[in-house]
């Protein structure tokens, strides 16, 4: 088993055998693996540090509450992982030993890996991803990201107060605004049906396309919150995808967006580690200008996202004057 303070250096020298596969499929083939629910059962890796054991013991209780039933089966230290026939597991390891932690949850083929540590090493995100290109059983969301909720499933450290379960399906790289969207979709009465974080590094294992192509799929989603942030072009993609599979569809399902760092300066690094305007690209009035051509609703503003939603899902053509009662947002 992977030792904690064994070094990235030793472990990339290692030849791990990853799931073996057909060259058919890919790591693309993992995205259905984010439609967790009552059924999932979770692993933590890292349960006993204090951030551990503080959120795998408010998701238990999550859980229990909304299910009935705990579907945490167990939880390690990072310098061992018995084999318990997990769906799912959640990552609090601390980033010297992230990589490890991951690594070993590819190797034992678990489905889905939700990756909260922040501070992941950028040359530890690469060798990540690459090994998780190199597979097509297991897929990750993260690092630095919020977590993941649905059917009364939590993993990660997203407040489970606010949600409820409903017909809107979220996709945020900020943690702030994936809490306000939830909060908002849920005090109009919406609900969410699907809720997840992709986080704010660079080199997420989950990027916002994976999400809208498993939410366009999925009968419990009706409307889709997608919230971006400036650097990258994860969010031209996702809108390259809307306007080409959603936008074309006899009734197409809504969709409202809202990208913060509208006034960042390039060059300048706002909040996360991605969220940086460089050579020109990543511009949030590029991101915005994409997503509106898609036929999305861009909110000036995150306060008007739950508004936006349940206007827009009623048809309301009020909705048009609502989107300018707010100046352009800004970076949360």
């Amino acid at each position: 088993m992977f030792a904690a303070k064994q070094s990235i250096k030793t472990v990339a020298s290692n030849a791990r055998a990853f799931s073996t596969t057909s060259a058919r499929r890919s790591y693309d083939d993992t995205i259905k693996n984010l439609l967790i629910g009552n059924h999932t059962r979770v692993l933590v890796q890292g349960f006993t540090g204090k951030t551990g054991t503080f959120h795998s013991r408010q998701s238990i209780e999550f859980a229990e509450q909304v299910a009935g039933k705990n579907n945490y089966i167990g939880g390690v230290n990072p310098k061992a992982v018995r084999d318990a026939k997990p769906d799912a597991t959640v990552i609090y390891v601390p980033p010297a030993g992230a990589a490890g932690a991951i690594l070993e949850a590819i190797e034992a083929e678990i489905p889905l890996i939700v990756t909260i540590t922040e501070g992941i090493p950028q040359r530890d995100q690469l060798m990540i991803q690459q090994a998780l290109r190199s597979q097509s059983k297991s897929r990750m969301v993260g690092g630095n990201c919020p977590g993941i909720i649905s059917e009364g499933c939590k993993m990660g450290i997203m407040p489970g107060h606010i949600f409820s379960q409903g017909k809107i399906g979220v996709v945020s790289r900020s943690g702030t605004l994936t809490y306000e969207a939830v909060n908002q979709t849920t005090l109009v009465g919406l609900g969410q049906s699907l809720t997840v974080g992709i986080g704010g590094d660079p080199f997420p294992g989950t990027q916002h396309i994976d999400v809208v192509k498993v939410l366009m799929d999925d009968p419990r989603t009706e409307g889709i919150v997608l919230i971006g942030e400036i650097g990258g072009s994860m969010e031209e993609e996702a809108a390259e995808y809307l306007e080409k599979y959603n936008k074309t569809r006899a009734v197409p399902k809504p969709v409202v967006s809202f990208i913060a760092g509208a006034t960042a300066p390039p060059g300048r690094r706002m909040g996360h580690a991605g969220a940086i305007i460089s050579g020109g690209k990543g511009a949030a009035s590029d991101k915005t200008a994409a997503l509106e051509k898609a036929g999305a609703i861009i909110a000036n503003s995150p306060a008007q996202i739950g508004a936006l939603m349940l206007k827009v899902s009623e048809n309301d053509n009020s909705v048009l004057s609502l989107r300018v009662a707010n100046p352009p947002g800004r970076m949360i």
